[in-house]
This record gives structure tokens, C-alpha cells and sequence, in this order.
């Protein structure tokens, strides 16, 4: 009941300024954020034939009870989902495949092998993204692969981004929503490289051939994700930033912003208005890079609820596609999901609590004052009441409560997975 109180005063507030608060929470419920299952295993997969992680990704810490079958990775899904409001997606990697103990090639890999992840999504009323795995494989042990000198190998990851790309044109026929088939590779070099545009050059023939063979937007939207740096790659990335921008451009592809993968003085939410001009819809990965692409658990901070305003200002919640990217190992892992997708939720929230329009009018009539003013007002707002209000709206935990369902589960399912592996 005081629940129901505080909003409806809070609501009060908001509706001052011209917002009505009824009609955001019913806008919020229907944008989906795309969560990505590789925070419940530590991007280890299942393949049969197994190898270490590369690719200049790495995963710290060594919580218990990480999932370590298909199976056991869709229920913590499941319970991540439950304690977060709003109907959402999964997105998957290719390691991710089910193969039923037989090895099967990436460059091999077909829907079926996808069958029980489709399954599961119609029984949870789920849209699936995908993306093809360039790193983790002895063919990119040596931190190149569609940009690789050595031809054979790139036909290799050639042959598995296609395989990919029709994963995902099945995901979409199969559950009624376009899948996101993301490309990023690791290719890149240590120390400063002697010539910058043959890799280039050979990266644009490999998306060329990719991307020759048409499939239906209807099923599957193709995107292209740039990096800065990385370990193993901080003097050279191949898929730069600027590199995939006018790939994309020209070939009417989804430009997609990694918040992580980007210099430490650079901000993905000043880059959201530019591209908006010039690409129908874009694409990002939230994730909260520390000194590095170290992909931390999503935090409400500044930039968080920078990236939430300048996709619902310029009204945009049905041209950005948004996805999460962390993988943090040293918390619980169902909490860190939680955490993360409930921290984007809030950010648009907010973004959709401030009087935009009224903003941007003073901004133009150059009343930078009052502009300044405002936006820091906005800020302690009760935003909290109206949050509170959504969950329980949504049926899902309030507040903090749903770190007690995070740590039953722990007590129930997860000290049994760690117990058998002692």
C-alpha cells in the first residue's frame, strides 16, 4: 500500500512538468534489453573440444556455482529474468551450441544445434540475438582471423560468421522477432604495426563475402562492433571504430558501440546523436569499463544515465537495439545479471521522468541558466517511488528484496553444483 502512496505522489511531481507517468511505465514495458548469457559461465561455452579463453578477453574471480551445462545456465537465466521487470531477450554466443557430445567444427555449426535454446525461448516468451565466436580456437591463437594473412583461415571464420548468420535468421522465423547477429573480432597486434591498411584491406574482402548471400531483415538484422584496444592488441585493432562506421554506412549494416571498447576520455552516449542522423537503427553493448575493457557489472552512473537520455530524448527507444556485456566472476552471477539489466531499465526510466522537450527549448532560446538548474533538480527528484511502483506493477521484486530470492537460490541450487565439484 505504500507502495501505491509514494507514487502517486511522486507522480505528482512529475506531472507538473507535463509528464504522464501512466503512459512511460506502459512505453518502458515493451523495450527489451538484450541479455547476454555469457555472464552465467564465464564466456567458457559448451563445445566438446573446448580451449582456453583468447582474444584478448579475460575473466576474474572465482565465485561458486557457475553454470556448467545448457541446462543449468537457462534456469539461472530463468531466475535472473523473473527478478527483472519487463519482457526481454537472450543473447547467445556459438560456443554456446548443443552438439550432444559430438565435435562440430564452428564453421559447421547449424540451427539445429540452436534447437533447444529456440525451444526454450517460445516456452519463455523470449527473443534470441546471436553472434559468431572469432576467439577461444586454435585458429585465432595467433590474434587474427578474418584479417589473417593465411587465406584458408579466413575462409574458416568466413564460413563460420555465414553459419552464424543463418543461426540467426532461423532464431527469428522460428520466435517472430529479427535477431541481432553481432560480428567482432579479437584481430589486431601488440606493437605498432608496419602497414595498417592490408589488414584492413583483407577484413573488408572477408565481411564482403559474408555478406554476400541475402538474408531476410525480416529474421535478422547484421551488425559490425568495433574495438580500440585490447590485451594483446593495444598498439593495432583492425575493426577500429572508423573502419566499421563506414563499413556500415556503405553497406547498410547496424553500427554496434561497445561502451568498453573505446578510449577511457571517449563517451558511447556523445556518439549516439551523430549516428542517429546518418543509420536507420544502431546497436550497442553496455558494460562499464574500468582503466581497460574490463566489462564490469552496469552501475547507475553519469554516463549510464547519459546513454538512457540521449536514446530517449531523441527518441530513439525503436532504433537503438540494446544489449548488456559484462562478465564479472567474482560476485554471484545471477546477481550480477540482475544488477546490470536493472541499472539500464532505470536508466531509460529516468531518461523518460525529465521534461525533454522542455530542455531542449531553453537550450535553444539560450537560457542556459535555467537549463542548468533543471537538469540538476531532475536529479533528486522521487524517480525511486516511480521505480518501486513499475516492479511491483511488473510483479517482480522491490527494491533490494530480490538479493534474498538471489541468495536462496544460491542455498538451494548453486551450493550443490560446487559441492559435486569438490
Amino acid at each position: 500500500m505504500k507502495i501505491r502512496e509514494n507514487y502517486e505522489i511522486a507522480k505528482k511531481e512529475y506531472e507538473k512538468w507535463g509528464i504522464n507517468v501512466d503512459e512511460v511505465l506502459e512505453q518502458l514495458k515493451n523495450v527489451p534489453i538484450s541479455i547476454h548469457c555469457w555472464q552465467g559461465d564465464d564466456v567458457a561455452g559448451f563445445e566438446v573440444n573446448k580451449g582456453e579463453l583468447s582474444g584478448g578477453i579475460d575473466v576474474t574471480g572465482n565465485y561458486p556455482g557457475k553454470a556448467t551445462t545448457p541446462q543449468e545456465l537457462r534456469a539461472d537465466l530463468e531466475k535472473a529474468l523473473s527478478l527483472i521487470p519487463g519482457k526481454h531477450r537472450v543473447n547467445l554466443h556459438a560456443i554456446y551450441a548443443e552438439t550432444n557430445g559430438e565435435v562440430v567444427e564452428r564453421d559447421q555449426l547449424e540451427p539445429k544445434h540452436f534447437e533447444n535454446w529456440v525451444k526454450w525461448a517460445k516456452d519463455q516468451g523470449l527473443g534470441l540475438d546471436f553472434n559468431p565466436t572469432l576467439f577461444s580456437h586454435e585458429k585465432a591463437a595467433d590474434g587474427l582471423t578474418l584479417s589473417h594473412p593465411d587465406e584458408q583461415i579466413r575462409n574458416f571464420w568466413i564460413k563460420h560468421c555465414i553459419a552464424s548468420r543463418k543461426i540467426g535468421e532461423y532464431f527469428g522465423k522460428e520466435l517472430g522477432t529479427a535477431s541481432l547477429t553481432n560480428i567482432w573480432i579479437p584481430d589486431g597486434y601488440k606493437d605498432v604495426p608496419s602497414d595498417r591498411l592490408t589488414p584492413r584491406q583483407r577484413l573488408k574482402e572477408s565481411l564482403d563475402k559474408i555478406f554476400e548471400e541475402e538474408i531476410n531483415e525480416d529474421y535478422n538484422l547484421d551488425a559490425v562492433e568495433s574495438k580500440l584496444f585490447g590485451i594483446g592488441s593495444e598498439s593495432y585493432v583492425v575493426g577500429s571504430h572508423e573502419f566499421y562506421l563506414g563499413y556500415a554506412l556503405k553497406n547498410n549494416k547496424l553500427c554496434l558501440l561497445d561502451t568498453g571498447h573505446f578510449h577511457p576520455t571517449e563517451t558511447v552516449s556523445n556518439k549516439i546523436s551523430s549516428m542517429l542522423l546518418y543509420n536507420d537503427k544502431l546497436a550497442l553493448h553496455v558494460s562499464r569499463p574500468v582503466r581497460w575493457d574490463s566489462d564490469h557489472v552496469v552501475t547507475l552512473d553519469d554516463e549510464l544515465r547519459e546513454i538512457g537520455l540521449e536514446i530517449v530524448r531523441n527518441n530513439a527507444l525503436d532504433k537503438v537495439m540494446i544489449g548488456l556485456d559484462f562478465f564479472d566472476a567474482s560476485i554471484n552471477r545471477i546477481a550480477a545479471w540482475t544488477i546490470g539489466t536493472r541499472n539500464m531499465i532505470k536508466s531509460l526510466l529516468y531518461a523518460m521522468l525529465v521534461p525533454n522537450e522542455h530542455l531542449k527549448q531553453l537550450q535553444e532560446d539560450g537560457n542556459f541558466t535555467e537549463r542548468l538548474a533543471l537538469i540538476e533538480e531532475f536529479k533528486t527528484y522521487p524517480f525511486g517511488a516511480i521505480w518501486d511502483y513499475y516492479c511491483e506493477k511488473m510483479d517482480v521484486p522491490v527494491k533490494e528484496t530480490w538479493l534474498e530470492e538471489v541468495k536462496q537460490y544460491e542455498q538451494d541450487v548453486l551450493a550443490k553444483r560446487y559441492s559435486v565439484l569438490a
